[in-house]
């Protein structure tokens, strides 16, 4: 896979706006694209980590095999989160959307949480657009009137809303 339009229209915004992208995604796709700041909330599939230290995290392209074991000796697996397991991330995510001047919501059901309840951190006016070809918000935004959806796919609507914000 590589960086599609929406992941490049994003590196643009951030020439023009200090911008952190919170990412469900476990890929580099926005690092490939250029964007400088990136929160992987669930991991990612680049790198490993210890099973019993998780601190100790390697950039590791390739598989993970029974022997492969960090520093201290444990397994190696990888850096990504599993379901059940806490992610790791979300308080700084917190921190960066509390902070926010204008939210993206980009290609997500808003169906996996924590994630999905990130938007709840905003200020009540800060403007939200929500990116996705099939929008499906089922809960309350505490402003909705701030909502803006635009109903398409990430490729296209992103570089439609950074174009928007950029004029």
């Amino acid at each position: 896979m590589e960086p599609n339009d929406g992941h490049r229209a994003l590196v643009d915004l951030e020439a023009a706006y200090k911008v952190t992208i919170v990412t469900q995604n476990v890929d580099d796709l926005h690092e490939r694209a250029g964007s400088k700041k990136v929160i992987h909330l669930h991991g990612e599939l680049l790198k490993a980590r210890s099973s019993r230290f998780e601190h100790l995290i390697y950039p590791w392209p390739n598989d993970i095999k029974l022997g492969d074991v960090c520093e201290r000796g444990a397994q190696l697996r990888p850096h990504i989160v599993w379901f059940g397991e806490a992610v790791p991330m979300i308080e700084e995510a917190v921190k960066v959307i509390s902070k926010a001047d204008i939210v993206l919501i980009v290609g997500t059901s808003m169906q996996v949480y924590p994630a999905a309840g990130l938007v709840a951190y905003t200020d009540y006016d800060v403007p939200i657009f929500y990116i996705d070809p099939k929008p499906s918000l089922n809960y309350e935004l505490h402003n909705a009137d701030n909502l803006r959806v635009v109903a398409d796919k990430a490729s296209t609507g992103v570089r439609q809303v950074v174009d928007e914000l950029l004029m």
